[in-house]
Protein backbone atom coordinates (compact mmCIF):
# COMPACT_ATOMS: atom_id res chain seq x y z
CA UNK A 1 0.00 0.00 0.00
CA UNK A 2 1.46 3.55 -1.06
CA UNK A 3 2.43 5.91 1.70
CA UNK A 4 0.44 8.99 1.92
CA UNK A 5 2.33 11.50 0.33
CA UNK A 6 3.67 14.24 2.68
CA UNK A 7 1.47 17.57 2.56
CA UNK A 8 3.39 20.57 1.27
CA UNK A 9 3.47 24.36 2.91
CA UNK A 10 1.83 25.75 -0.10
CA UNK A 11 -1.08 23.08 0.86
CA UNK A 12 -1.31 23.74 4.00
CA UNK A 13 -1.64 27.85 3.87
CA UNK A 14 -4.21 27.33 0.69
CA UNK A 15 -6.12 24.99 2.89
CA UNK A 16 -6.07 27.19 6.12
CA UNK A 17 -7.47 30.06 3.83
CA UNK A 18 -9.97 27.90 2.53
CA UNK A 19 -11.25 26.21 5.71
CA UNK A 20 -9.21 27.91 8.64
CA UNK A 21 -8.16 24.24 9.31
CA UNK A 22 -4.56 23.75 10.89
CA UNK A 23 -2.45 20.74 11.10
CA UNK A 24 -1.87 20.10 14.86
CA UNK A 25 1.48 19.05 14.32
CA UNK A 26 2.55 21.37 11.40
CA UNK A 27 3.76 18.08 9.62
CA UNK A 28 4.61 20.13 6.33
CA UNK A 29 7.06 22.35 8.30
CA UNK A 30 10.83 21.86 9.18
CA UNK A 31 12.42 21.21 12.63
CA UNK A 32 11.05 19.44 15.72
CA UNK A 33 7.49 19.54 16.93
CA UNK A 34 8.34 23.16 18.35
CA UNK A 35 10.32 24.78 15.53
CA UNK A 36 7.10 23.67 13.06
CA UNK A 37 4.78 25.14 14.88
CA UNK A 38 6.54 28.21 15.22
CA UNK A 39 6.83 28.66 11.48
CA UNK A 40 3.36 27.22 10.41
CA UNK A 41 1.99 29.72 13.31
CA UNK A 42 4.12 32.13 11.08
CA UNK A 43 3.36 31.39 8.11
CA UNK A 44 -0.77 30.96 8.08
CA UNK A 45 -1.08 34.54 9.75
CA UNK A 46 1.07 36.38 7.16
CA UNK A 47 -0.75 34.49 4.62
CA UNK A 48 -4.36 35.54 6.22
CA UNK A 49 -3.32 39.03 6.70
CA UNK A 50 -2.59 39.51 3.32
CA UNK A 51 -5.46 37.68 1.81
CA UNK A 52 -7.87 39.94 3.97
CA UNK A 53 -6.11 42.85 3.20
CA UNK A 54 -6.35 41.73 -0.56
CA UNK A 55 -9.79 41.04 -0.47
CA UNK A 56 -10.89 43.89 1.17
CA UNK A 57 -8.66 46.36 -0.67
CA UNK A 58 -11.42 49.83 -1.44
CA UNK A 59 -14.41 48.61 0.67
CA UNK A 60 -14.97 49.99 4.74
CA UNK A 61 -16.91 49.45 7.24
CA UNK A 62 -19.05 51.71 8.93
CA UNK A 63 -17.58 54.41 11.03
CA UNK A 64 -16.77 53.16 15.11
CA UNK A 65 -17.89 56.02 17.22
CA UNK A 66 -15.51 57.47 19.30
CA UNK A 67 -16.82 57.79 23.09
CA UNK A 68 -16.89 53.92 22.99
CA UNK A 69 -14.37 53.11 25.62
CA UNK A 70 -14.90 51.84 29.20
CA UNK A 71 -17.63 54.02 30.10
CA UNK A 72 -19.84 52.84 27.01
CA UNK A 73 -18.74 49.00 27.17
CA UNK A 74 -19.41 49.39 31.49
CA UNK A 75 -23.11 50.81 30.73
CA UNK A 76 -24.24 47.91 28.70
CA UNK A 77 -22.51 45.00 31.25
CA UNK A 78 -23.39 46.67 34.63
CA UNK A 79 -27.38 46.21 34.79
CA UNK A 80 -26.45 42.47 34.34
CA UNK A 81 -23.68 42.29 36.15
CA UNK A 82 -25.38 43.35 39.00
CA UNK A 83 -28.45 41.44 38.50
CA UNK A 84 -26.44 38.45 38.45
CA UNK A 85 -23.59 38.34 40.91
CA UNK A 86 -23.36 39.53 44.83
CA UNK A 87 -22.63 42.89 45.56
CA UNK A 88 -19.20 41.40 47.12
CA UNK A 89 -18.11 40.41 43.52
CA UNK A 90 -19.85 43.58 41.26
CA UNK A 91 -16.94 45.26 41.07
CA UNK A 92 -14.00 42.77 40.42
CA UNK A 93 -16.52 41.49 37.58
CA UNK A 94 -17.03 45.06 36.21
CA UNK A 95 -13.68 45.83 36.27
CA UNK A 96 -13.01 42.73 34.06
CA UNK A 97 -15.72 43.28 31.22
CA UNK A 98 -15.52 46.88 31.18
CA UNK A 99 -12.36 46.17 29.54
CA UNK A 100 -12.78 43.20 27.56
CA UNK A 101 -14.46 44.67 24.20
CA UNK A 102 -11.94 45.25 21.12
CA UNK A 103 -14.05 46.48 17.90
CA UNK A 104 -12.73 44.17 14.80
CA UNK A 105 -11.57 47.64 12.64
CA UNK A 106 -9.43 48.54 9.59
CA UNK A 107 -7.27 49.64 12.37
CA UNK A 108 -7.23 46.68 14.65
CA UNK A 109 -7.58 43.54 12.24
CA UNK A 110 -3.94 42.77 11.44
CA UNK A 111 -3.19 43.38 14.98
CA UNK A 112 -5.84 40.73 15.87
CA UNK A 113 -4.65 38.40 13.19
CA UNK A 114 -1.19 38.46 13.99
CA UNK A 115 -1.34 38.23 17.97
CA UNK A 116 -4.34 35.90 18.55
CA UNK A 117 -3.68 32.41 20.12
CA UNK A 118 -5.89 30.37 18.02
CA UNK A 119 -5.56 29.42 14.44
CA UNK A 120 -9.50 28.77 13.89
CA UNK A 121 -10.63 31.90 15.75
CA UNK A 122 -8.07 33.96 13.96
CA UNK A 123 -9.63 32.85 10.44
CA UNK A 124 -13.42 33.89 12.09
CA UNK A 125 -12.71 36.96 12.89
CA UNK A 126 -11.07 37.40 9.55
CA UNK A 127 -14.54 36.56 7.81
CA UNK A 128 -15.84 38.69 11.04
CA UNK A 129 -13.98 41.60 9.60
CA UNK A 130 -14.58 40.86 5.80
CA UNK A 131 -18.40 40.64 6.37
CA UNK A 132 -18.69 43.88 8.31
CA UNK A 133 -16.97 45.62 5.22
CA UNK A 134 -18.80 43.95 2.38
CA UNK A 135 -16.29 41.72 0.89
CA UNK A 136 -15.66 38.45 -0.37
CA UNK A 137 -15.75 35.89 2.59
CA UNK A 138 -12.43 32.87 2.86
CA UNK A 139 -14.48 30.14 2.08
CA UNK A 140 -17.76 28.07 1.80
CA UNK A 141 -17.37 27.04 5.84
CA UNK A 142 -17.09 30.95 7.22
CA UNK A 143 -19.98 31.93 9.19
CA UNK A 144 -21.44 35.23 8.87
CA UNK A 145 -21.16 36.59 12.62
CA UNK A 146 -20.85 40.22 13.81
CA UNK A 147 -19.74 39.21 17.97
CA UNK A 148 -17.57 36.32 19.03
CA UNK A 149 -15.83 35.77 22.29
CA UNK A 150 -13.09 34.10 24.15
CA UNK A 151 -11.51 33.54 27.17
CA UNK A 152 -12.57 37.57 28.55
CA UNK A 153 -12.63 39.41 25.57
CA UNK A 154 -15.18 40.17 23.34
CA UNK A 155 -14.77 40.94 19.62
CA UNK A 156 -17.12 42.99 18.33
CA UNK A 157 -18.28 44.33 14.64
CA UNK A 158 -18.47 47.67 13.12
CA UNK A 159 -22.00 46.78 12.06
CA UNK A 160 -23.13 46.55 16.17
CA UNK A 161 -23.47 50.69 15.69
CA UNK A 162 -26.41 49.45 12.66
CA UNK A 163 -28.22 47.22 14.03
CA UNK A 164 -31.62 48.26 13.68
CA UNK A 165 -33.14 45.26 15.66
CA UNK A 166 -34.21 47.06 19.09
CA UNK A 167 -34.01 43.55 20.81
CA UNK A 168 -30.24 43.12 19.57
CA UNK A 169 -27.51 43.79 21.37
CA UNK A 170 -23.67 42.16 20.75
CA UNK A 171 -21.64 43.29 23.30
CA UNK A 172 -23.88 41.69 26.52
CA UNK A 173 -24.51 38.37 24.24
CA UNK A 174 -20.90 38.05 24.06
CA UNK A 175 -20.37 38.83 27.63
CA UNK A 176 -23.03 36.41 28.60
CA UNK A 177 -20.63 34.01 26.85
CA UNK A 178 -17.83 34.82 29.13
CA UNK A 179 -19.20 34.20 32.00
CA UNK A 180 -19.47 30.85 31.88
CA UNK A 181 -16.60 30.16 30.03
CA UNK A 182 -13.89 32.58 32.35
CA UNK A 183 -13.18 30.67 35.92
CA UNK A 184 -13.66 33.00 39.03
CA UNK A 185 -10.12 32.46 39.64
CA UNK A 186 -8.77 33.86 36.21
CA UNK A 187 -10.69 37.07 37.44
CA UNK A 188 -9.05 36.82 41.07
CA UNK A 189 -12.30 35.79 42.57
CA UNK A 190 -12.07 33.20 45.64
CA UNK A 191 -12.88 29.32 43.58
CA UNK A 192 -13.93 26.07 44.88
CA UNK A 193 -14.68 22.78 43.09
CA UNK A 194 -18.58 23.32 43.03
CA UNK A 195 -17.86 27.37 42.23
CA UNK A 196 -15.33 27.26 39.12
CA UNK A 197 -16.96 29.09 36.88
CA UNK A 198 -17.78 32.75 36.81
CA UNK A 199 -21.55 31.42 36.37
CA UNK A 200 -22.97 28.10 36.40
CA UNK A 201 -24.44 26.93 32.73
CA UNK A 202 -25.45 24.02 31.68
CA UNK A 203 -23.14 23.11 28.40
CA UNK A 204 -26.26 23.18 26.04
CA UNK A 205 -27.56 26.12 27.49
CA UNK A 206 -24.67 28.85 26.53
CA UNK A 207 -27.00 30.28 23.44
CA UNK A 208 -30.55 30.15 25.26
CA UNK A 209 -28.52 31.82 28.00
CA UNK A 210 -26.75 34.49 25.51
CA UNK A 211 -29.91 35.34 23.47
CA UNK A 212 -32.33 35.52 26.60
CA UNK A 213 -29.72 37.71 28.58
CA UNK A 214 -29.39 40.26 25.24
CA UNK A 215 -33.42 40.41 24.58
CA UNK A 216 -33.93 41.16 28.84
CA UNK A 217 -30.91 43.76 28.55
CA UNK A 218 -32.47 46.08 25.90
CA UNK A 219 -36.17 45.69 27.31
CA UNK A 220 -35.15 47.15 30.93
CA UNK A 221 -32.79 49.35 28.94
CA UNK A 222 -36.15 50.37 27.03
CA UNK A 223 -38.73 50.37 29.56
CA UNK A 224 -39.15 53.03 32.60
CA UNK A 225 -42.21 50.92 34.53
CA UNK A 226 -42.83 46.70 34.78
CA UNK A 227 -45.67 47.08 32.71
CA UNK A 228 -43.54 48.59 29.87
CA UNK A 229 -41.47 45.56 30.30
CA UNK A 230 -44.08 42.81 30.11
CA UNK A 231 -45.28 44.85 27.17
CA UNK A 232 -41.99 44.91 25.38
CA UNK A 233 -41.15 40.71 26.33
CA UNK A 234 -44.83 40.55 24.25
CA UNK A 235 -43.11 42.17 21.31
CA UNK A 236 -39.67 39.95 21.10
CA UNK A 237 -41.88 36.79 21.33
CA UNK A 238 -44.02 37.95 18.76
CA UNK A 239 -41.54 36.79 16.04
CA UNK A 240 -38.78 35.02 15.42
CA UNK A 241 -35.70 36.47 15.90
CA UNK A 242 -32.85 33.67 16.14
CA UNK A 243 -32.08 31.33 13.69
CA UNK A 244 -33.31 28.01 15.12
CA UNK A 245 -30.58 25.92 14.49
CA UNK A 246 -28.70 27.91 17.11
CA UNK A 247 -31.75 27.55 20.02
CA UNK A 248 -35.26 27.44 20.73
CA UNK A 249 -36.64 30.74 19.74
CA UNK A 250 -39.81 29.46 21.74
CA UNK A 251 -38.03 28.91 24.67
CA UNK A 252 -35.79 32.27 24.75
CA UNK A 253 -39.11 34.01 24.34
CA UNK A 254 -40.60 32.08 27.32
CA UNK A 255 -37.68 32.90 29.69
CA UNK A 256 -37.51 36.47 28.60
CA UNK A 257 -41.28 36.81 29.24
CA UNK A 258 -40.41 35.13 33.01
CA UNK A 259 -37.74 37.40 33.39
CA UNK A 260 -39.74 40.96 32.16
CA UNK A 261 -42.27 39.37 34.98
CA UNK A 262 -40.09 39.35 37.51
CA UNK A 263 -38.27 41.60 40.64
CA UNK A 264 -34.37 40.31 39.14
CA UNK A 265 -34.93 38.71 35.54
CA UNK A 266 -31.06 37.87 35.61
CA UNK A 267 -31.75 35.80 38.52
CA UNK A 268 -34.49 33.86 35.96
CA UNK A 269 -32.19 33.67 33.16
CA UNK A 270 -29.80 31.94 35.07
CA UNK A 271 -31.93 29.15 37.15
CA UNK A 272 -33.65 28.40 33.19
CA UNK A 273 -30.36 28.03 32.07
CA UNK A 274 -28.67 26.52 35.24
CA UNK A 275 -27.15 22.66 34.67
CA UNK A 276 -29.22 19.67 35.24
CA UNK A 277 -29.15 18.12 38.20
CA UNK A 278 -27.50 14.91 37.94
CA UNK A 279 -29.39 11.83 39.34
CA UNK A 280 -28.30 10.24 42.71
CA UNK A 281 -27.04 6.67 43.05
CA UNK A 282 -28.83 4.06 44.26
CA UNK A 283 -26.69 3.98 47.40
CA UNK A 284 -27.21 7.48 48.09
CA UNK A 285 -31.34 7.14 47.56
CA UNK A 286 -30.81 4.62 50.39
CA UNK A 287 -28.97 6.63 52.49
CA UNK A 288 -31.52 9.86 52.04
CA UNK A 289 -34.38 7.00 52.94
CA UNK A 290 -32.64 5.59 55.42
CA UNK A 291 -31.79 9.15 56.93
CA UNK A 292 -35.50 10.35 56.76
CA UNK A 293 -37.27 6.77 58.31
CA UNK A 294 -39.55 7.92 60.54
CA UNK A 295 -38.52 6.61 64.34
CA UNK A 296 -40.51 4.99 67.14
CA UNK A 297 -39.14 4.54 71.09
CA UNK A 298 -38.71 1.26 72.33
CA UNK A 299 -40.94 0.27 75.67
Amino acid sequence: MAAMPSPSIAGEVARYLRTGDADMDARAWPGDIFERGKRQHADLRGALVREVRRLAKGCSHVPVPANVGVDFTRSKVEPMVRGLFTEAEQDTVLATFEKSVVYVTSETIETILLNHMWERSAWDLANMYLLSVGAKLLGKKAERIVGMSEETTCYVSPDYFVDDDPFADFIVHEAAHIFHNCKRRTIGLHETRRKEWLLDIEFTKGETFAYSCEAYARIIACAKRPSERRGLAVEYGSKRRISADRVDPAEVANIVTEAANARNGWKVILARCAPIAKPRSIAQLVRDLSANAPTTDRA
